[in-house]
């Protein structure tokens, strides 16, 4: 028997896994993904990866969907590393997906945990939720809205080539965050989910996003180094 990754750590024979608190036989993702992943088995490489990093509430995510809007579905997508996180413990536990995709509330509830539940996983393979996140890439434009660490930069870097990667880095003062909802949290905003990529760069891009009128200019900015 080995201990499978799963939030409640349920007893496992073999390669299959069974999630505790779900069903009976629903497999464990992270186990099916890692026997059977490898380069072989990723999509398509798309033209260009637009990596995005930045603070809690500097706005990321309100600027991946504005550009998203701007490049158009046909040729663009958004990636989050943290939805394969989101799903296996919406699964695991039972939670809402959706409630805990949304830049709600209701994510913060379970963010330490599943913080400190994936930094673990990573701890036997760095890339695994970036490798799984990669599966559904299907546009020629990816923009990834939620690097957060070096290794999250390095698995792209190898995996894709330097020449394909855009990297940005958006930032917002305390005082602008906070208005936006934004508040420190020990064992949050003092780790290396928030904090690992401070001392990282140089940046293709480094943006301030502090003021809604200059938003265009920051999309702009953006859209020239995918485009060009």
């Amino acid at each position: 028997m080995t201990i499978c990754g799963c939030p409640k750590g349920t007893k496992s024979l073999n390669v299959t896994h069974l999630c505790c608190g779900v069903s009976s036989v629903k497999v464990c993702w992270i186990v099916l993904l890692n026997a059977t992943m490898d380069t072989k088995m990723l999509p398509e490489l798309p033209r260009v990866l637009l990596l995005l990093s930045g603070k809690r509430k500097c706005g990321k995510d309100f600027l991946a969907d504005a550009l998203l809007k701007r490049l158009g579905p046909e040729r663009a997508q958004i990636v989050r590393i943290s939805e394969p996180i989101k799903r296996h413990w919406a699964d695991s536990m039972g939670l809402n997906l959706d409630a805990l995709l949304s830049d709600g509330a209701y994510k913060e509830r379970y963010r330490k945990e599943m913080i400190e539940w994936s930094d673990a996983r990573r701890q036997e393979d760095y890339g695994v939720f970036c490798r799984a996140a990669c599966l559904t890439i299907n546009r020629e434009i990816c923009i990834v809205s939620d690097v957060r660490r070096k290794t999250d930069v390095r698995f792209f870097r190898e995996t894709y080539g330097p020449a394909r990667l855009r990297t940005v880095r958006i930032e917002a003062s305390e005082s602008v965050r906070s208005a936006r909802g934004w508040s420190f949290q020990a064992g949050i905003d003092d780790v290396q989910s928030e904090c690992d990529l401070d001392d990282a760069g140089p940046w293709d891009l480094l943006l301030t996003n502090e003021d809604a009128d200059g938003v265009d200019e920051l999309l702009a900015r953006m859209q020239k180094i995918v485009e060009g």
